[in-house]
Parts: structure tokens; C-alpha cells; sequence
């Protein structure tokens, strides 16, 4: 039953990807949703870990042009029992655009056996607001079709995820932005994430203080407005305290980051990832900051 729980799994992943292949997902989303937050990409993961985990984001191009993106995003998830309940508000702001999304989360944990293998399943449901800051346009402010864009107002969104998870190893998808997703819908608007796939497997070696668990992964995106991305990449962690991570692009840039954990209630983590191969002659990569509490553990 198990084996065919996984492989439908995996089927049901590699046809999703097939049939969002010219649909487009972030060209750089946040570095810590591969390993350290995986609930900032997958409503699924929201309770999976004890307690309630408080996480916070900042992000900001690293040099400081006018209108450079930056991005903020909290979440907060908590576990009773099977269930997992969370909360997820994302702000991000480039130039005159801005983007906030404000998300609730509900999740199902149904365990498989004895062997901590599971299945989850999660679903989020909030409101996106997307509108242009005319204080931050240089050009015609009275353009029509900027009124237009900002007297859409906020929509009705939601997101869905799935992941088999186990001591060892993972496999997940996630349809964001439903609302797009479904509709299709062409508002000129790119930069969207439209689907996230991922596997990962975890490799434990050492024992005591020498324990180091590796974790390598791979995962795919997509963009509207872009070619379908492909991350591949690695988490070390050293006796639970330290972490360090490196992940690979197709779009030719990286990201590296590190970390540590203090008495398995408070982690920090520091990122950096270069710019895509078609930005990297104007810009100078972007610097990330999470930081992790854990509450009633």
C-alpha cells in the first residue's frame, strides 16, 4: 500500500508538471523556503513540526538602487495533533508595484505506519492585493490603465500543497495562486508562481556531536513570463546547531546560506543569491535574513 501511495505521488507530480510546462513561478523566491520554512512554499508543511514556529523574512537587493525589490513575509503554524493551522502574509514591493498576500492555512497530517512516513495535505485560503504606488511612478500618472490595474482591489486567492514525507525521504507539490492558476488570466503581470515541485532525501551520518545530516534536493518552478526553472542543491546540518545550504538555478544564479540553532527554540539563518544571468551585469544579488522561534515545544 505504501509503494503505491509514492508512486501515485509521483505520478500525480509528474503530470502536474507537464501540464503547467508554459506556465511560468518566481525567479527568485525565498531562499529559505527550500529547508529551513518549507511551509513559505507548501501549505502542507503548516503544524508539521511541534509547537508553534514563528518565522519571519526579510529581503532586500543588496546594493541600494531606487526601486529595488525587497520582500517581507510572516508565518506562524502550529500542530494539534493531526491537524496543522498557520498563517502566512507575504508583502513584496519593486518599483511601483506592489504585492501583499494574506493567507490562512489548513492542514492534515495522516501518518502511514510506524516508521514516521506520512501524508499531508494542506490548503490555504486569503486575499491578494496587487496595486501600483503612483508616488513611485516616474512617468504619466494618469495612464488609464494604471486606475484600472489598482481598481481591481483585493481577490480571493488560495493555494494547495501535497508532500509524502518520512525520516528520510520527501516528496511534495504545491499549486499557488489558485485564482491564476484556474483562470489563466493575462494581466500582464509577470513574476507569479504558478507551481512548485520537490524531492528531497536525508542522509544521516556521525552520531553525538559528529552527527551531520545531509540533505540533498532537487525542485521545480515555474514563472509567468519565464522559462520553467529547475533548483538542485544541498542542506548540511552539524549536530543540530549548525547549518549550511547551497542551491543552483537554471536561471544561472545561486544561493547560499548559514545558520544556527539555539537550544531548538531560536534559529537564525543568513542568505545570499546572485542575480539571473540577464541581471547579473546591473545588479548585485539579493541578501536574506529568517529567523525561527519555536513556542510550547
Amino acid at each position: 500500500m505504501l509503494s503505491s501511495t509514492i508512486w501515485l505521488l509521483l505520478l500525480t507530480t509528474t503530470i502536474l508538471s507537464f501540464s503547467t510546462n508554459k506556465v511560468k513561478a518566481q525567479l527568485n523566491p525565498l531562499s529559505s523556503q527550500y529547508f529551513f520554512n518549507q511551509y513559505q512554499a507548501n501549505p502542507a508543511y503548516a503544524g508539521f513540526d511541534d509547537g508553534l514556529n514563528i518565522n519571519l523574512n526579510y529581503r532586500k537587493q543588496w546594493s541600494n538602487i531606487p526601486g529595488a525589490p525587497s520582500t517581507q513575509n510572516i508565518t506562524a503554524d502550529y500542530k494539534m495533533n493531526k491537524v496543522g493551522l498557520g498563517i502566512n502574509v507575504y508583502n513584496e514591493k519593486a518599483g511601483s508595484l506592489q504585492r501583499t498576500k494574506a493567507m490562512l492555512t489548513y492542514a492534515y497530517h495522516l501518518p502511514l505506519n510506524d516508521k514516521n512516513q506520512k501524508l499531508n495535505f494542506g490548503a490555504s485560503v486569503g486575499i491578494m492585493d496587487e496595486r501600483v504606488d503612483y508616488s513611485s511612478i516616474n512617468g504619466d500618472i494618469t495612464d488609464p490603465s494604471i486606475s484600472q490595474f489598482n481598481n481591481k482591489g483585493s481577490l480571493f486567492d488560495g493555494d494547495f500543497g501535497v508532500a509524502y514525507t518520512s525520516n528520510t525521504l520527501n516528496i511534495e507539490g504545491a499549486i499557488p495562486n489558485i485564482r491564476s492558476f484556474i483562470k489563466q488570466e493575462d494581466d500582464n503581470n509577470v513574476d507569479r508562481a504558478q507551481f512548485y515541485a520537490a524531492v528531497s532525501y536525508k542522509i544521516n551520518t556521525g552520531t553525538g556531536t559528529n552527527t551531520m545530516l545531509i540533505e540533498p534536493k532537487v525542485a521545480f518552478r515555474g514563472i509567468k513570463g519565464y522559462d520553467n526553472i529547475f533548483d538542485a542543491g544541498a542542506n548540511l546540518t552539524f549536530a543540530n546547531k549548525v547549518f549550511i545550504m547551497g542551491m543552483y538555478h537554471s536561471s544561472n544564479s545561486a544561493s547560499f546560506g548559514a545558520g544556527i540553532n539555539y537550544k531548538n527554540s531560536l534559529s537564525f539563518m543568513g542568505y545570499y543569491t546572485t542575480e539571473t544571468s540577464a541581471l547579473q551585469g546591473s545588479a548585485n544579488g539579493t541578501f536574506e535574513v529568517s529567523l525561527k522561534a519555536t513556542l510550547f515545544k
